[in-house]
């Protein structure tokens, strides 16, 4: 279960980077998921949006930044501790409603129990 499900681990992603993430190539523990389409590094608010493209018809998804295993920046890869169907099971992305605290509960209740 990790701790702070909004937050990015200091072994992660250490917030002195301050890295735009925008255009990352995401990689799931079994292999490519899509790219960053908007990150927020707000300490406690902290998550990605992931395009998928063609992996699931060109779906978003919400990665909240404790998935996140390891930011490469040379690569440009963020590596997640989540495989490709845990994401693909994940609450729906809903454009309108993404940002609000009844998605993000759905967001923790569900990664946080993985």
């Amino acid at each position: 279960m990790i701790e702070n499900m909004w937050d990015y681990s200091p072994q992660a992603y250490s917030d002195d980077q301050k890295l735009d993430l925008v255009g990352f190539d995401v990689e799931a523990t079994d292999g490519k998921i899509g790219s960053v389409d908007e990150d927020n590094n707000v300490v406690g608010d902290s998550y990605i949006v992931v395009d998928t493209g063609f992996w699931i018809f060109g779906k978003k998804v919400v990665l909240p930044a404790g998935t996140v295993h390891r930011v490469d920046p040379q690569e440009r890869k963020i590596y997640v501790a989540r495989t490709k169907e845990e994401i693909k099971d994940a609450p729906e992305f809903d454009e309108k409603t993404y940002r609000e605290p009844g998605y993000r509960d759905s967001l923790s209740g569900y990664y946080g129990t993985l």
